[in-house]
């Protein structure tokens, strides 16, 4: 039986297999230290029997007015453990914090424009591809900003895509 609980600092010890993924950005100590901090809602570790590290969820909440949303920092699952719906269940977990507690317009998230098994995941989960950020991976590669309207977002329009697409300095937020 799977167990999803908030990330906890011992956690932070046990995680790296599931980040050896080449498509999973993996950031110093003080940035997870700064999510478990600030936004512990939106970090969920998923855990198996045995205590091994499944997969998690990394995100905040951010923005004003309009532009008040959940992001999805980061999602993976150690690859043993994919095609078990996991990654929709975290994904889940953050939309509703996001949509119930925090009362977000929408959730983002930022997807390397190569990696099709992800953006179709995503589109499943009824994300749309909302603008193209030229350059976005490390000055190289373009990223695609995905989103999904919540509730509050009545007339949807926050994910009405944008025509062209942008570069980094672009961005509100990062």
């Amino acid at each position: 039986m799977t167990t999803i609980r908030r990330f906890s600092c011992n956690d932070l010890l046990r995680f790296a297999s599931v980040n050896l993924d080449h498509l999973t950005e993996t950031f110093n100590m003080s940035f997870y230290m700064t999510y478990m901090a600030r936004w512990p809602d939106y970090f969920h570790v998923a855990e198996a029997p045995g205590g091994r590290i499944m997969g998690y969820i990394m995100g905040k909440v951010e923005g004003q007015g309009e532009s008040w949303h959940g992001h999805v920092t980061a999602v993976t699952v150690a690859p043993e453990y994919r095609r078990q719906q996991l990654a929709k269940k975290l994904m889940n977990m953050l939309e509703d914090v996001s949509d119930k507690i925090d009362k977000a317009y929408f959730v983002d998230l930022f997807v390397r424009a190569s990696n099709t098994p992800a953006i179709k995941m995503y589109e499943k989960l009824d994300y749309v591809i909302y603008r193209r950020v030229l350059r976005y991976y490390s000055g190289e590669e373009d990223g695609l900003d995905m989103r999904k309207a919540l509730s509050r977002d009545i007339e949807k329009k926050s994910i009405i895509p944008l025509k062209r697409p942008v570069t980094p300095d672009e961005l509100e937020y990062d």
